[in-house]
């Protein structure tokens, strides 16, 4: 039962600093769940950011679904969800009698010009955070690390496929995802 309550105080510390939302807080989520507590691998938990972006929802509430049901099952999932919510539920309400009481304000919108620079950074870092893990498999590569080259080269051919010709998203994620299964099962075939 701790480890619940542990799944349910850090989700609700990353709910509560999630400003910015999804991408913006992957570092975060990261450095608590892989570095901090050490509940999932640095690979365990691309796959969780990668299962994340495809299922509906928010990218940080379904990451904290995820890690709940890999450590601690549906209690777990379920403790780590309500965590990640309930603050920013919370504090969105706060938010909203606040700038209707001071919507015309030029402080109040001064600050929010430095919370979307803020949050532009967490996202940024955020996908350094994903490409690093995608082609080195670690989020701080060293000088010796290969690159995965077949990673790499799927990257490189949907982003050209997505710019050139406007493939539709869901087709290209279906066949780069059936690319790393043949990949995967290649040297066990």
């Amino acid at each position: 039962m701790s480890a619940v309550w542990s799944l349910f105080a850090t989700f609700l510390q990353i709910g509560l600093l999630s400003i910015g939302g999804g991408y913006a807080i992957i570092p975060l989520i990261q450095e608590q769940v892989v570095e901090r507590a050490g509940w999932v691998s640095e690979k365990v938990f691309t796959d969780i950011i990668t299962i994340s972006q495809m299922t509906p929802g928010p990218l940080a509430v379904n990451t904290s679904t995820f890690v709940g049901l890999q450590i601690a099952g549906v209690p777990g999932a379920v403790a780590a969800t309500v965590g990640c919510v309930l603050c920013g539920v919370a504090l969105s309400l706060a938010l909203y009698r606040f700038f209707n009481r001071h919507r015309e304000s030029a402080y109040v919108f001064e600050v929010l010009g430095g919370l979307k620079a803020a949050s532009l950074g967490l996202i940024v870092s955020a996908a350094a955070t994903i490409l690093l893990l995608a082609f080195f498999g670690t989020g701080a590569p060293t000088l010796e690390a290969a690159p995965d080259w077949a990673a790499l080269a799927v990257f490189a051919a949907s982003l050209f496929a997505l710019r050139k010709w406007k493939v539709n998203p869901v087709l290209l994620m279906a066949v780069t995802g059936g690319l790393g299964v043949l990949v995967y099962l290649r040297p066990l075939l």
